[in-house]
């Protein structure tokens, strides 16, 4: 029975014609755009969510404190709320890292009369303190430390990064859901020539005693055949361009994003690209079946 309904909608799609053709080209070019916004959404997530690991705040000290009293600040500064950790950086240990970091030109520090860096404390925020608003509170209750000279840090640019996230992934959306609604349409448009090409069939089938559903299920199987092509279609073509683009854009992308790695989309956002298309096709014929 399985067998005889697939075969009927295989057999209505090829009455379709260069109609259902259409219908799985805006199939696959709705979700082949919003494949690839998701899969600029998703490398743009991980960068954000590897900046924000980095972020710190750096509270410099108005005088270096004695061993004990770095100690006891450390405990005092880690019970501060929206703080994950802290790292004590003490005026010699400053100027090793500026030595490490001038390279070949440390030997200008070397000319110095005296160490100019101060004593600082290295804070690393918490998630909840890892945006704009939390990073806010969080310098407020830092720079109200007696101790502390002055605190630096921000992590605005990368709440900027998150909203390009999170402005792709509309924009994906906005332009799937349009190519979506006319594939839609193309879909209902190729079963409605169908069914007025079988029309006869379809009477003649009632009088021999057929069910409806039998006479409707071709319908719908040959609407969710053409959303599965088109998914199909769509993902591999994201797999292709991903295997040409992705090594050239690495990296560039390695450099500016800190992100070694484009990934592709995991399994589970595969799947519901392929049961979209599916689910897309099967609606466009079952919007059409009602005039069986």
């Amino acid at each position: 029975m399985l067998g005889f309904l697939i075969g009927e909608a295989v057999r209505d799609l090829r009455r379709a014609g260069r109609v259902a053709v259409s219908a799985v080209v805006l199939i696959t070019l709705s979700l082949a755009a919003l494949g690839g916004f998701w899969l600029l959404s998703l490398n743009l997530e991980r960068a954000v969510a590897r900046w924000r690991e980095r972020v710190r705040v750096i509270v410099y000290l108005k005088r270096e404190p004695a061993p004990s009293e770095a100690k006891a600040l450390v405990e005092r500064v880690r019970e501060v709320p929206g703080v994950a950790g802290v790292l004590y950086i003490s005026k010699t240990d400053a100027l090793v890292s500026l030595k490490q970091l001038l390279g070949k030109d440390a030997s200008v520090v070397a000319q110095l009369p005296a160490n100019p860096l101060p004593a600082s404390l290295e804070v690393t925020p918490a998630a909840a303190a890892a945006t704009p608003e939390g990073a806010r509170a969080l310098l407020e209750r830092l720079s109200a430390l007696p101790e502390a000279d002055e605190v630096a840090g921000s992590v605005d640019w990368v709440e900027r990064l998150s909203q390009w996230q999170r402005l792709l992934t509309t924009i994906g959306l906005g332009i799937g859901v349009v190519l979506a609604v006319a594939a839609l349409l193309t879909v209902t448009t190729a079963t409605t020539l169908i069914l007025h090409a079988r029309r006869q069939e379809t009477e003649i089938m009632r009088l021999v005693g057929a069910s409806e559903m039998t006479i409707r299920l071709p319908l719908l199987l040959q609407g969710m055949l053409q959303g599965l092509t088109g998914a199909v279609i769509a993902l591999a073509a994201l797999v292709a361009t991903h295997s040409v683009v992705a090594p050239r854009l690495e990296p560039l992308v390695n450099i500016t994003l800190d992100l070694p790695q484009l990934a592709f989309l995991s399994p589970i956002n595969v799947l519901a690209l392929v049961l979209a298309g599916a689910l897309l096709g099967g609606l466009g014929g079952w919007l059409a079946r009602a005039k069986a």
